[in-house]
């Protein structure tokens, strides 16, 4: 097997290492300042190792046709996880990913293979500005999966800026919103209410020790102009073992209540940054 070393780099957010998985080949882990960032196959855009990865390509697998084209916009770059299973299963689908940190973004270059990736442009900004920029109508689907530093980007789900995301998705596009919250789910509550206030279908994907407030850990906020596919997300939860489970804002409300929306002038509170990641 071949020998593969990690590699240390300063990037604008923090110290980035990228260290090869034991448990894949071609696999990759990437962590900046010890927080889990992304992971990447090299050999295999399709495996998703994360949990909320997997869930953002179920919804997406199930929302459009198997291999339809779609255009899509990103905030958040990491590894290229999304774009990459994107240019994999849906070839020609046009994505524009916006990612601040440059160095993070070289970093990926050289060593994970981005330019590799079909019908990618990536842009070096911050992607709040590069969506207003965005003409109406222009994206299929938008992807949010940012956390600087280990800080989540709480600003991002606020009902003003889905208002702009709402703007840029065509008829039946699709919001997907990668977020980590504390096991009391206020956070996750309160950004399934701005989605709600811009969106008349919203589901929210978690886990069930996030469910029933015992760990703190990833939740997938979906939305859309039109239904989502809640009964077969469901299906295919219950069908892996129900090791997520996927609830439509009512379903959410009735189990673990509801919160007031975030707002530019009603923000989250202190928000606990993302642990560092133990191997």
């Amino acid at each position: 097997m071949e020998h593969r070393e990690s590699v240390d780099r300063q990037v604008a957010f923090g110290t980035a290492r990228l260290a090869p998985a034991p448990y894949r080949p071609a696999g990759w882990l990437l962590t900046v300042d010890g927080t889990l960032q992304s992971f990447v196959d090299l050999a295999d855009p399709t495996y998703l190792h994360l949990s909320y990865s997997e869930w953002c390509a179920r919804v997406l697998d199930l929302h459009w046709p198997a291999g339809e084209q779609v255009s899509a916009l990103q905030v958040g770059g990491g590894g290229f996880t999304i774009p990459r299973y994107l240019a994999a299963t849906r070839p020609g689908s046009p994505q524009t990913v916006y990612e601040l940190d440059g160095p993070l973004v070289d970093l990926v270059r050289s060593h994970l293979d981005l330019d590799a990736i079909a019908d990618l442009r990536v842009r070096v900004e911050d992607g709040e500005s590069g969506i207003e920029g965005t003409p109406d109508a222009a994206a299929d689907v938008v992807v949010m999966d940012v956390a600087r530093a280990g800080s989540v980007a709480v600003h991002l789900a606020a009902v003003e800026f889905l208002r702009e995301i709402a703007r840029v998705l065509r008829p039946g596009g699709l919001y997907l919103g990668n977020m980590w919250c504390e096991a009391d789910m206020t956070l996750a509550l309160r950004a399934v209410a701005s989605l709600t206030e811009v969106f008349p279908h919203v589901v929210l994907l978690a886990s069930p020790g996030m469910l029933l407030g015992k760990s703190a850990g990833n939740v997938v906020l979906a939305a859309s102009d039109r239904e989502l596919p809640h009964r077969a997300v469901s299906a295919w939860a219950e069908a892996a073992g129900n090791r997520v489970f996927c609830l439509t804002a009512d379903q959410l409300a009735a189990f673990r209540g509801v919160a007031p929306p975030l707002t530019v002038d009603h923000p989250a509170d202190a928000v606990t940054p993302v642990p560092r990641w133990n191997r």
